[in-house]
């Protein structure tokens, strides 16, 4: 009975540690896992660069998720309608893609398509 109960235990522990490390590893990631838009969040960033006419910004060097803007970069501020998790962040309007920027690290956090 004792070694039923103790491998019922260690079952039970094994598992919730598998759960626990899948948490960590989903919260904790980089990309564009790290910032949640919803649906239609994205729906009025695609219509604000639309309706403002926001002009492109040229770049030389390919813009991704987790690369660094160059200082001379300027970085616009987010509209507070974009919703309230992204106004912490700026944007750049570069090659027909609207790509959120971490303003402290300058590095390209999400990318709106």
């Amino acid at each position: 009975m004792k070694k039923i109960l103790l491998l019922a235990a260690a079952a039970s522990l094994l598992s919730t540690a598998t759960v626990a490390q899948t948490t960590v590893t989903t919260t904790t990631g980089t990309g564009s896992a790290a910032v949640q838009i919803e649906p239609q969040y994205r729906t009025k960033i695609k219509s604000y660069i639309t309706e403002k006419k926001i002009r492109p910004v040229t770049m030389k060097e390919k813009v991704v998720v987790g690369s660094r803007l160059p200082a001379d970069v300027e970085l616009e501020s987010v509209p507070a309608d974009w919703g309230p998790s992204l106004t912490k962040y700026r944007y750049v309007y570069a090659n027909d893609r609207v790509m959120l920027v971490d303003p402290g690290s300058r590095t390209v956090v999400q990318e709106i398509d």
